[in-house]
């Protein structure tokens, strides 16, 4: 059950969020078998971030709607992704914050063996602070889970 070094799905979800060559790096993935998006969002609203990114990847192919174990493992990598970004407290406008965030979120098998089955990961960068132009600052998030 080893990890691939080449393969780890956290480290190439931050590469292609970060990257101003997302079709590329997309396409290199594409090779390894795995499938990806990228989107932004900008709330005062974490259920709002949720919402986006779920539709961001059932309109890519990414999990399929019907399947809840689809649905239930993207819907915890984003959580994860969140704790990262809100430092913990998954709160926005009931404590006066905001976010403006880029997200990535990619699916595949991570591990040399097939048998483990796929992964999927969701990155966030951007920034969160008052809902003042100026009162904010950098933040970033990485949310891994099995599917």
């Amino acid at each position: 059950m080893a990890l691939n070094k080449e393969r780890r799905i956290g480290r190439h979800a931050v590469l292609l969020l970060l990257s101003d060559e997302s079709e590329g790096e997309l396409e290199r993935l594409r090779q390894l078998d795995w499938i990806g998006c990228k989107g932004k969002v900008g709330s005062m609203e974490a259920h709002k971030v949720v919402a986006a990114i779920e539709t961001a990847a059932k309109k890519n192919g990414i999990i399929q709607p019907d399947l809840y174990r689809e649905s239930h493992a993207l819907y915890h990598a984003i959580m994860e992704a969140l704790h990262g970004v809100t430092r913990g407290q998954v709160q926005l406008g009931s404590v006066h914050r905001t976010v403006g965030l880029t997200f990535a979120v990619l699916r595949g098998n991570p591990y040399e063996n097939a048998q483990e089955g796929d992964w999927i990961a969701v990155s966030l960068y951007g920034t969160i602070g008052a809902p003042v132009k100026g009162s904010e600052h950098e933040a970033i998030g990485l949310g891994v889970n099995h599917i």
